[in-house]
């Protein structure tokens, strides 16, 4: 069975990202049920033309099918543990933010509960929601995947990772991850050359393009770290890759260190276990063994 747009769903959180996804839902046609602790959060979507429900108890009695895209870990288990007599034999799809520790704590909890459980990640901002670029990331019950899948679509690009409901935030976490080092990477930038009157809007021009080009590297990276040979030819050796030069002109400009110093411990840890010689990727064995 699949979902189709006269489902009805119902929505419980109505953060920015929470509005977003009920929206989308809306204006596809699916008679949406919505909750929000906070009242007058679903007044916009209201006007859309959501129902909007006194309790959560109200708002999972509404639909077979309940989103919750809360605050966090906790406050999922607050607003939801107490209805598990009411979730029993509905679906539920939970994209609030979570460690991969919670994601399973909650798929273990929906099963003795007798809840369809499908956990979320989502890899946009809310005003990509249903657009281009967008992507949600799932994990859990497949079947669960397979019959909504034109509902999530709505969002953005669906992709499912296996029965483990932890995948899902486990990915999520680490394209999170990547993307809040470049941008602390470009801030460095930005403060490094504002000194000599250069404003970060003119940074930011040279640098998009640049960080841009570079992440072709990545698929040659993962080629080395897969195939677990850091001295292949035509890597910049970690010698070569040291950040001195990098850290003593960040000092020079009078800012902070702290976000090269981070990579250069990782560099200097294997330089100092002799691996001096072999390339840069090889700085994920720094990663993989956090220093003592």
């Amino acid at each position: 069975m699949t979902t189709h747009s006269s489902d009805q769903v119902s929505v419980l959180g109505l953060g920015a990202m929470g509005s977003a996804l009920a929206g989308a839902l809306v204006k596809a046609g699916h008679p949406t049920t919505v909750w929000n602790r906070t009242p007058g959060k679903a007044d916009a979507i209201v006007a859309l033309g959501a129902e909007s429900a006194a309790t959560a108890e109200d708002a999972v009695r509404a639909s077979r099918l309940v989103i919750a895209c809360l605050l966090d870990h906790a406050s999922v288990l607050e607003v939801l543990g107490p209805l598990s007599a009411e979730l029993a034999g509905r679906t539920l799809v939970n994209v609030t933010t979570t460690a991969p520790a919670q994601s399973r704590e909650l798929a273990a909890w929906a099963a003795d509960a007798g809840v369809a459980y499908l956990d979320g990640g989502i890899m946009a901002v809310p005003d990509m929601i249903g657009r281009p670029g967008s992507s949600v990331l799932y994990s859990g019950s497949a079947e669960v995947f397979d019959r909504h899948k034109p509902l999530l679509d709505l969002w953005g690009d669906s992709a499912y990772f296996g029965e483990d409901a932890g995948l899902a935030s486990l990915f999520d976490l680490a394209l999170l991850a990547g993307m809040y080092v470049m941008f602390a990477g470009f801030l460095h930038g930005a403060a490094m050359v504002a000194p000599e009157g250069v404003t970060a809007s003119a940074f930011a021009e040279r640098a998009a393009p640049w960080l841009a080009a570079m992440t072709g590297g990545f698929q040659g990276f993962a080629a080395v770290v897969d195939g677990g040979d850091y001295t292949v030819e035509g890597q910049q050796s970690l010698g070569f890759s040291s950040l001195d030069d990098l850290i003593a002109a960040t000092s020079g400009q009078g800012i902070s260190t702290e976000v090269v110093d981070m990579v250069q411990r990782l560099i200097r840890r294997q330089i100092d276990a002799g691996h001096g010689e072999e390339g840069f990727a090889r700085i994920i064995e720094s990663i993989r063994q956090p220093a003592h």
